[in-house]
């Protein structure tokens, strides 16, 4: 792997001594992580885990996930390990027992939203963003299929955010950037990375921060990331915005054993992630509070004379409340033809985001309304929260339940006129209409799997507990 000079010439001054172990490891193998989804699953195998991250693992080897019905089901979502870091800042300065507000910024495809959701409280909001609509659309897949249900998925630009003022208790802004510590998982990045183009990134993470500040509300926390390593784009850009906004520098407590690298400059902390040091790829993170009391913003008192979200009629509520576990702690709205399903508490906070910002998708998607009938949709299947005794159940062998995800007719010798719920190994994967001895597919069209399935089926990538 050839790499620019003065990329070179950067490593070399940044690593000293350790640049031919740094070059050396950017010749092996990636390491493969997953991130589990403990409210889904559990792991059977003993893995070795990523030591920042509770439900965090290494896998021996990569295997190819496309084929295991639990990946589509959202019990586990492969994510860079480095990028797991996320969780010590959320757990050391952040009480995770309160209702909070947070923002996943730049959110596609999912990974720290996800994470980011399995690490709040049930009554806490997320707010995961991506600007760019086809992205965006992947990132609401991947929260659906996580299923936590108090999450919101937005498709606006940065500064869009301003109509949020003092809103956020967390932000986490894992910027746009020259990806240099990627190099090693796409040689593409090695060709487009240029001086040039590391003082453009720069520039536009500058933009971005100062485009969201004004969201996030005094004493509140603002997670800053890359996957680059020059100075740039993370010490530069973070000591810049101490400066410009007085925001605090907030020192992490890790196990100097995991390899991480503590820098600092002009007073302000971040943490290098180098792949000689650490199973993980490139990574750089900072932690800022902004200046101001906690305690002078209090989410849910704002009220609203007129609403954006609309309650679900009476009818409606009655034919779906009972397909949610606790449905007492829900409200049930009705938005355009679907009816979905919020945590209670957040009404008011979700109001608000409707208000100002471009929501794809929201809580627990549950229904759409066809005429004088509901079909249920796939995010109610995916859901942690759905309550299974509420519908007919069929278990699926591996290969049906792959057969399903391609959009295929299956045919499981059964009669009837109901909706069924498929699941494999216990863990839910979408509807299915049987008509007669007739079944229809219902899976997302756009979520199917395209590739064409082997001969020889594997057993499954990992063995899980439902």
């Amino acid at each position: 792997m050839q790499f620019p000079d003065s990329f070179t010439a950067r490593m070399q001054r940044l690593l000293g001594s350790a640049y031919p172990d740094f070059l050396n490891a950017l010749q092996q193998a990636p390491p493969v992580s997953i991130r589990v989804n403990k409210a889904k699953t559990s792991l059977k195998p003993e893995l070795m885990p990523v030591p920042w991250a509770e439900a965090g693992y290494y896998l021996p080897e990569r295997p190819l996930f496309t084929l295991d019905p639990a990946i589509h089901a959202g019990a586990y979502y492969v994510q860079e390990a480095s990028s797991m870091f996320v969780e010590q800042a959320l757990k050391q300065c952040v009480d995770l027992t309160q209702p909070i507000h947070v923002l996943d910024l730049c959110g596609a495809p999912g990974g720290k939203s996800t994470h980011l959701a399995s690490l709040i409280s049930d009554d806490s909001l997320l707010v995961a963003n991506e600007v760019i609509r086809s992205r965006a659309s992947i990132l609401a897949e991947n929260v659906a299929k996580w299923g936590s249900g108090n999450a919101l998925v937005t498709s606006n630009d940065p500064r869009d955010f301003s109509r949020l003022p003092d809103f956020f208790d967390v932000m986490v802004v894992d910027a746009p950037c020259s990806g240099e510590g990627m190099f090693r998982k796409d040689p593409q990045a090695v060709v487009e990375w240029s001086e040039e183009n590391v003082k453009l990134c720069a520039q536009r993470q500058q933009r971005i921060l100062m485009d969201v500040w004004d969201a996030l509300k005094p004493g509140g926390l603002l997670i800053y990331s890359t996957c680059t390593w020059n100075e740039q784009e993370n010490e530069e850009n973070i000591a810049w915005l101490a400066q410009q906004e007085g925001a605090e520098s907030i020192n992490l407590q890790f196990d100097p054993s995991w390899g991480v690298e503590q820098t600092e400059l002009q007073g302000v902390k971040g943490y290098r992630f180098y792949p000689h040091r650490v199973q993980g790829e490139g990574f750089f993170m900072a932690v800022m509070r902004k200046q101001g009391d906690a305690e002078e913003v209090i989410h849910g008192k704002s009220r609203k004379k007129k609403y954006k979200l609309t309650p679900a009629g009476k009818k409606e509520k009655t034919l779906v409340e009972n397909w949610l576990e606790q449905p007492e702690q829900y409200t049930f709205l009705q938005y355009g033809e679907v009816i979905s399903a919020l945590p209670e508490n957040l009404f008011e906070a979700a109001d608000e985001v409707y208000q100002n910002l471009y929501v794809l998708y929201a809580g627990i998607e549950l229904a759409e309304v066809k005429g004088k009938k509901l079909k249920p949709l796939q995010g109610l299947a995916l859901s942690q929260h759905l309550n299974k005794d509420a519908f007919e159940v069929a278990d699926l062998n591996l290969d049906q339940a792959l057969r399903y995800l391609r959009k295929e007719d299956i045919n499981l010798g059964t009669n009837g006129n109901d909706w069924l719920l498929l699941q494999y190994n216990g863990l839910p994967l979408g509807w299915a209409k049987q008509i007669g001895n007739r079944m229809n597919n219902y899976y997302p069209k756009e979520w199917r799997i395209r590739m064409e399935l082997p001969t020889d089926l594997p057993e499954g990538v990992l063995k899980f507990n439902a």
